[in-house]
């Protein structure tokens, strides 16, 4: 009998070191999280972006004990901090936070210095919110048709402020324009949150914003939402009517944030990483912030997240083209 538990207890001993030895050949720790975790944020503060990845990340911190630290990294459209986060180490401690934006970029920038499915291990689909036109309504006062005349009265002389060239905010303009045969100046700048504040002070006139980054500003009537994207109104503000009852019926753009990894980050670290993201996800906490920025929270991960964003960036391709969507 003694001779039985310790040919077991060695075969044990034998499985756990495998075990352990086959983490440290790939580079991972199987004890993650056993020290702080970076998400880059390719954004400045107060964007889109920031208004999820910051209460992802409290709750992170809650759940696993180890913060999970925001590296603004704004510039570029998005793309400074895609790159930073490209090549940082592939070992579970650095994350990104990317959007539809970076879906965008490879129609729109002729050089990358990452690519999207090359360099990354898509990990999940973390908020899909709408776009949302709002307006200074200091300067811009009225409805959507008061909105839609004033524009078409004086063509060029109305612009709207975006993220940065080649982010959805961008096209989201260059589409309406052309669904609608207007003409708007498109105005950059280095994230959402900028843009907005810029809004708020009246120098730029509108944005198409994603909703996450705009709900408090409309809440707190620094800014007036006009239309939402698509064919149906958001239940976090049902006020504010859809573009489809506006008469532009093929008018839908999304903003969604994503998870992903450096590629070579082990399987088993992506394995631990989306068990995290799915403990996070469940928590009421989080399920009351992204409702407030009129968000979904999709069950879309691994493989299936990596299609979602091949078809994005087809789609985004499609509508550069149509548009004539160029950088400023």
């Amino acid at each position: 009998m003694d001779s039985l538990l310790n040919r077991r207890t060695l075969l044990q001993l034998g499985t756990a070191t495998l075990a352990t030895s086959s983490w440290q050949l790939a580079g991972a720790d199987p004890n993650w999280p056993s020290k702080p975790v970076t998400l880059v944020v390719p954004f400045p503060a107060g964007g889109g972006t920031d208004a999820f990845a910051r209460p992802f990340s409290a709750q992170f911190a809650r759940l696993t004990g180890k913060q999970l630290v925001i590296d603004n990294r704004g510039g570029a459209g998005g793309n400074l901090g895609a790159g930073v986060a490209a090549k940082a180490p592939a070992d579970g401690y650095t994350l990104f936070m990317g959007a539809v934006h970076h879906s965008i970029a490879p129609s729109m920038y002729p050089r990358l210095d990452y690519d999207l499915e090359k360099d990354f291990v898509p990990l999940a689909l973390m908020a899909v919110v709408p776009q949302v036109l709002v307006v200074n309504p200091r300067k811009l006062p009225g409805d959507f048709k008061a909105f839609m005349e004033a524009v078409r009265k004086s063509p060029g002389q109305f612009n709207y402020g975006s993220a940065g060239g080649g982010t959805s905010h961008h096209l989201a303009g260059e589409l309406f324009k052309l669904q609608t045969k207007t003409f708007i100046t498109h105005i950059p700048y280095r994230g959402a949150g900028p843009a907005l504040q810029d809004l708020i002070a009246g120098n730029v006139d509108m944005m198409f914003d994603g909703l996450g980054s705009s709900a408090q500003h409309i809440k707190g009537g620094r800014v007036k939402a006009l239309m939402v994207s698509g064919a149906k109104r958001n239940p976090s503000f049902p006020d504010v009517p859809c573009a489809a009852e506006l008469g532009l019926p093929d008018y839908t753009v999304t903003t969604w944030y994503g998870l992903w990894a450096p590629r070579g980050t082990p399987v088993e670290a992506q394995a631990r990483i989306l068990d995290e993201v799915r403990r996070v996800a469940s928590s009421d906490d989080i399920k009351t912030a992204w409702q407030a920025n009129g968000a979904e929270f999709p069950n879309v991960t691994g493989a299936a997240f990596g299609s979602f964003v091949n078809n994005e960036i087809r789609r985004w391709t499609s509508v550069v083209k149509a548009s004539g969507a160029k950088l400023d």
